[in-house]
Formats: structure tokens, sequence, C-alpha cells
């Protein structure tokens, strides 16, 4: 087993704080039958031979017996302490067509469940589709390690809309290995999102169909952080500068990998893509660019 119990709590906690149902259209003995024979699981009731009817009476005739998170701690499913494919199939059913036919829906659950996956090396990624729906299955992908995220998530906390910088992480630590260019796409969206609150909160105005270097160039100015800025004077004046020059060149970077790469421009059918170490690479220099751009915001206010 893995997936620790304490992943599998994360998980069966956002779903009761978030209000999932579980068993999306489905009633809950007709999801379950889908991963179980409940009729070859006992009652809890008496006067019912089996798990089917003891969930049909307690779940649907009399819904409020039960707690909608009644799943996570039935000994007979045991999903806190069952095998990992087991725990992988009962989340790839939660998200399935059938059971979830909203793409939208299914694929922020699917985020969610992968943010915490992740970090014991699995990750719940397509398989095939059903009437141009998206399946899953749960692949052993590794822990992926990408620099610079964890300190973006304890600086831009409060600073910028949580959710919505969460979505963004969580988007780019579960692409990486999977889907490369949604993480580079995602990394230099981070940069925007950055660039554009440091000038909101500054009074900044700036053009709302502004590209990635004219933002970075714009805050880099704003915060003094431009090779001008540096007397020459200064010591290390010289290491300074470069160093500022070089955050330019980042930006460009990123902006043209993602042109190139990334999503959000179609290419050519037979272009080759990166991999997930050129996405860390993007991924790792967005991430230590943002931490360093919202603390100097902070240190100046």
């Amino acid at each position: 087993m893995k997936i620790t119990q304490i992943t599998r709590r994360d998980i069966a906690d956002a779903i009761i704080v978030e209000q999932i149902n579980w068993a999306g259209r489905l009633e809950e003995q007709e999801f379950l039958a889908r991963l179980f024979d409940l009729s070859s699981l006992p009652s809890f009731d008496s006067r019912f031979k089996d798990a089917s009817g003891d969930i049909w009476q307690h779940r649907i005739n009399n819904p409020t017996d039960w707690d909608d998170d009644w799943i996570f701690s039935d000994s007979r499913f045991n999903l806190m302490g069952c095998d990992d494919e087991l725990f992988l199939r009962f989340l790839c059913e939660t998200i399935h067509p059938v059971v979830r036919p909203d793409v939208t829906e299914a694929e922020k659950l699917c985020q969610l469940y992968n943010s915490c996956l992740q970090h014991d090396g699995y990750q719940l990624v397509v398989k095939t589709r059903m009437s141009g729906k998206p399946v899953f299955t749960g692949r052993a992908v590794g822990v992926i390690g990408v620099p610079g995220i964890a300190a973006v998530k304890q600086v831009l906390n409060g600073i910028i809309d949580t959710s919505y910088v969460a979505r963004q992480i969580t988007r780019m630590e579960s692409s990486v290995v999977n889907d490369p260019e949604l993480a580079i796409g995602t990394a230099k969206e981070l940069i925007e999102t950055c660039c554009k609150t440091i000038l909101q909160a500054r009074s900044v105005e700036f053009p709302n169909n502004a590209d990635l270097p004219q933002l970075a160039k714009l805050t880099s100015k704003e915060l003094q952080l431009t090779p001008n800025d540096i007397p020459d004077a200064a010591k290390a004046s010289d290491t300074i500068k470069r160093l500022l020059s070089n955050l330019a060149t980042i930006t460009q970077g990123i902006a043209e990998l993602r042109n190139q790469y990334g999503t959000g421009h179609g290419r050519i059918g037979t272009a080759g893509g990166l991999t997930s170490r050129h996405a860390k690479l993007a991924v790792g220099a967005a991430s230590t660019l943002a931490v360093f751009l919202v603390e100097t915001h902070q240190l100046r206010k």
C-alpha cells in the first residue's frame, strides 16, 4: 500500500468539504456494484441479506441514517486500507463519464485527486474515451519533485487569489510528466498572474493584450529591478546587473517555449514535443521568478 492513509484521508476530506457526490448521477449501491460484488458482502442490518439492501435502506429509503461520507469508514469496502489498485479504481469510477457526465467537473475533480496522489507517486491519466469523454486509469509515475513549487505555495499564499494560483500549481505538478506542454503553458500563466497582480496592486496600468515580456518589463521597472536602477558604484554592480538582465531572458524564453510547444497554439501534427525534464526546467524557472517578484513587491510596498 504505497498510497498512504494520509493521502487517502486528504482526498476523503476534500470530497466532504467540497460536498462532492462521489456516486455522481448513480444511486450509491449502483455505483458500488461497478466495483464490488454487493451480494457477497454482509448487511449490517438484520432485515437484509446483503450489503445492497443495507445501503438501499439507509441511504435511499432513509437517506439521513448514514452520513454522506459513510463509504470511507465502512469496513466492508475498506477504502482507507485496501490495496492501491482498488483505491485508484474507486477514484476513477467517481469521474467516469457514466457516473459524472460533465467533463469540466470530472477534470476538476481529477486535478484535485492528482494534487494529493502525486506525493505518493501516482496519477490518474486518460486511458481512453467514451463518446468523446475521457475515461481515467491510475498509473504509478514516481514522486515528482519540481524545484520552486514549494516556495511558490508558501510565498503566494494570501497575496494572490489563492484558489486560482492553487489550480495553476496543481495543474503544473500533475502535468509535468504526462503533459509537458500543459505544464509549460501553465508556467507562463503563473508569471503573468504574478505580474498583473503586482502591477494592479501598485496602480500601474497595462494593456489588456500585453504579452509576458511586456508584463515582466513593466513589473521589473516598477520594482526597480532593471540594470539601469543599479548605480555603478554599488558593490558587485556588474554581477547584479547581469542577473537582472537575465530576468528578461527567463520570461522571454518561457514565452517562446509556450508559443512553440506549450498549450494555446496549434502545431504541425508531426512536430516533436518536449519531455518532462524540459517542463521541469520551465516550471522551476517560472516558480523561482514568481517568488522573487512577489517577495520584492512585498518588501518594497
